[in-house]
């Protein structure tokens, strides 16, 4: 008899083991989702990207996670932690059968012996994949301690990240930035070392070499960068930067320029070409940009800088300029988006990959939006002239630096919607057809709290096709 009790004990426990182990049949229901952080909820995903973990932020003693599409699930997890981390393998699976669907996260979560079920997150898979790898620049937000900087890459199909070039490599004092890439290949490549022996490298038709961008024939060197579409010219605008820090509000750095003018170097023959209509003492060019078909620049300019005059009066606006590539001449500066007349500063103009979108950003004044929390995303409609602020995307935080995936259904931004200081990576789909984005998500990551630990913001994400595999050889280059 006591066997049989026993036996019964032991099936009794396995019986309820089975119970709290996953919840098929739901005691009750919500009508409303759940929240998640981070919020991977109504937003489009690549059909490479890799697992979006999060949190489930609902109290709870057990939690159950069903994702699939249709009637079918794919992926069952049950927990005693919030915490949802999707097996890479099984997510890449389900994005590989579910590519132009809806996929459902279903959540039901045990409280006081009893399972509620809530309404299903519902997200889509695209049929279109992401460029394969984002490069990027990590550095603490203040500046303070630029000498922990690297330039970095991140693998968006799982999360291996790797150093491109940290400056701990290039001996004392050294600052990377503005690495650039031409039509998001990292075949045609360059970025900026400042310091002793800093120069700019730049790497195209598998020959890397390091050059000055500072010529006798200019006050200043090259700073923000545009590749031709040719890959035979970078526009540079040459600027005399500064910084001040304040002591209080939420601007705490404002970065300006004294002077800055635009000039275009050509890669073949070391040399640098400009107009009279891009540099000069009565206006500051900066921030260029090429079209896809290499004919025309944009840029944003504003009036000269007075000495004394205050900072929240500088403006710039948006600028196109026609150039021929082979006879190296410039036409006329024609004014595009006239922002200083709405008492907005126009910064980062990108083009998409087929001519017709440009995205930029729009703040209360100056050129360094990633100080601006009132920067926001805009686009302007290049065929129709119409231009609006894009409230799918933008937050109450900064939305400031922005590049095109080389389809241009998809683009990334930085963006301080988190927390108002570090700045994170954002990604979201474009039709092109309508010139609508879809919901923002965040970069994912392995751990989904991770960004509530991470000290570094994420500088100049840029979307590129394939690995950059010459980091041993820029340090090289560097030194040589």
């Amino acid at each position: 008899m006591k066997y049989a009790y026993f036996f019964l004990l032991i099936a009794g426990s396995a019986y309820l083991q089975s119970c709290l182990a996953e919840c098929k049949n739901p005691d009750g229901q919500k009508l409303t989702v759940p929240a998640i952080y981070p919020d991977y909820t109504g937003t489009v995903f690549p059909a490479n990207i890799s697992a979006p973990n999060f949190i489930i932020q609902e109290d709870g003693e057990r939690f159950q996670t069903e994702i699939g599409y249709d009637n079918h699930i794919k992926i069952r997890l049950v927990k005693n932690s919030p915490q949802v981390q999707i097996p890479l393998k099984d997510w890449d699976g389900l994005l590989s059968n579910a590519r132009g669907k809806t996929i459902f996260f279903r959540i039901t979560i045990l409280k006081n012996g009893k399972w509620t079920r809530y309404a299903d997150i519902e997200n889509r898979v695209a049929d279109s994949s992401i460029d394969e790898y984002l490069a990027y620049r990590l550095i603490y937000p203040g500046y303070e301690l630029w000498n922990g900087m690297g330039i970095y890459q991140r693998q968006l199909s799982s999360y291996k990240e790797t150093a491109i070039v940290e400056n701990k490599s290039l001996g004392d004092k050294q600052c990377l930035n503005c690495h650039t890439f031409s039509k998001n290949s990292p075949e045609t490549m360059m970025l900026h070392i400042r310091g002793k022996s800093g120069g700019t490298i730049i790497y195209r038709d598998k020959n890397l070499k390091k050059t000055d961008t500072k010529r006798p024939e200019f006050k200043n060197a090259g700073a923000y960068a545009s590749w031709h579409p040719s890959g035979r010219y970078i526009a540079f605008s040459l600027n005399d930067v500064k910084q001040l820090f304040h002591i209080e509000g939420k601007k705490n750095i404002e970065v300006f320029d004294l002077a800055s003018d635009l000039a275009v170097y050509d890669v073949e023959n070391n040399t640098m070409i400009t107009d009279r209509s891009l540099s000069g003492n009565q206006y500051l060019e900066t921030f260029p940009n090429w079209s896809p078909d290499g004919k025309t620049l944009y840029y944003c300019r504003a009036n000269e800088y007075v000495a004394g005059e205050p900072l929240d009066s500088i403006r710039y606006d948006l600028y196109k300029i026609s150039f021929n590539p082979d006879s190296l001449t410039f036409g006329s500066p024609v004014c595009i988006y006239p922002a200083s007349r709405q008492n907005k500063s126009v910064s980062f103009p990108r083009i998409s990959p087929d001519g017709h979108y440009l995205m930029f950003t729009v703040s209360d004044y100056g050129n360094f939006s990633v100080w601006h929390p009132e920067s926001d995303l805009c686009l302007l409609n290049l065929s129709s002239k119409e231009m609006r602020l894009m409230d799918e995307v933008n937050s109450n935080e900064t939305e400031s630096f922005h590049t095109w995936s080389s389809d241009g259904k998809w683009f990334v931004f930085s963006s301080k919607r988190l927390d108002g200081l570090w700045a994170r990576p954002y990604f979201a789909c474009f039709d092109s057809e309508t010139g609508k984005a879809g919901k923002p998500f965040l970069l994912p990551q392995k751990d989904p709290l991770f960004y509530d630990t991470f000290t570094k913001t994420y500088n100049l994400p840029e979307l590129i096709t394939s690995p950059v595999t010459i980091g041993k050889d820029i340090i090289s280059a560097f030194f040589r």
